[in-house]
């Protein structure tokens, strides 16, 4: 490995690693964003070896269903499965701990629903997102329309500044509300509070779901994090 790896070459080489976590004929579940699409990639390679590979997947979004039913792969609603072995996605940022900010592709919602159903999660990434504090990358938050103005608000009464994403709607016909300014030194906490306030469907930190392994995309190969 050189260091002149580019981001996508980093990402492709995690998205491959993953496949090592996705136990022979289960279902597993899958998120969303350009990581996972090489995971997804890496499984309709992994598919056409062997059939039985895996039995099926429950994705976190549109866009990941189109992808998987594209490459022959099994998409189940989420609604009939009860237990998954492993989730896989990637994040925007991921600590130390294993705490997250997701939501950048704005499916944060079906992503915790879907990770909420899982043993473990494994976060793929390159090493750009590992960071010692989150709050750098914008938080997402999926809030319902006419709740906007008042969570921005209250944003702003905790030092961050929250702006509507233009032009987006998400699966679930919300909104999504990025907020700037914030360094999230209790992960925990600061996601029971958020969710607390009224019109907001879900926030982008994963703390209550967090990362149980970390696949770190680097130019020395694959690190791998374990929380």
């Amino acid at each position: 490995m050189t260091s002149a790896m580019t981001q996508d070459e980093l990402k492709t080489l995690v998205g491959r690693a993953a496949l090592d976590y996705v136990q022979a004929g289960s279902i597993v579940g899958v998120g969303t964003g350009s990581t996972v699409d090489k995971f997804i990639d890496a499984l309709g390679e992994a598919l056409k070896a062997d059939p039985a590979r895996v039995a099926g997947a429950v994705s976190s979004s549109v866009r990941s269903t189109q992808r998987l039913e594209a490459l022959g792969i099994k998409v189940l609603p989420s609604e009939s499965v009860t237990a998954l072995g492993v989730y896989i996605d990637g994040a925007d940022e991921i600590d130390h701990q294993g705490n997250m900010i997701k939501g950048g592709g704005a499916a944060l919602t079906r992503e915790k629903i879907v990770a909420d159903l899982a043993e473990k999660f494994v976060c793929i990434a390159d090493e750009s997102k590992l960071v010692q504090t989150l709050g750098k990358f914008p938080l997402p938050v999926e809030v319902i329309p006419m709740a906007a103005a008042q969570v921005i608000r209250a944003f702003a009464k905790l030092g961050g500044t929250g702006k509507v994403r233009e032009g987006v709607t998400t699966d679930n016909g919300n909104v999504i509300v990025d907020v700037t300014g914030l360094s999230i030194s209790a992960p925990a906490q600061f996601e029971s509070e958020i969710n607390q306030l009224p019109g907001v469907v879900t926030v982008g930190v994963f703390a209550r779901n967090k990362a149980s392994v970390c696949l770190l995309g680097t130019s020395q190969g694959v690190k791998t994090l374990s929380f």
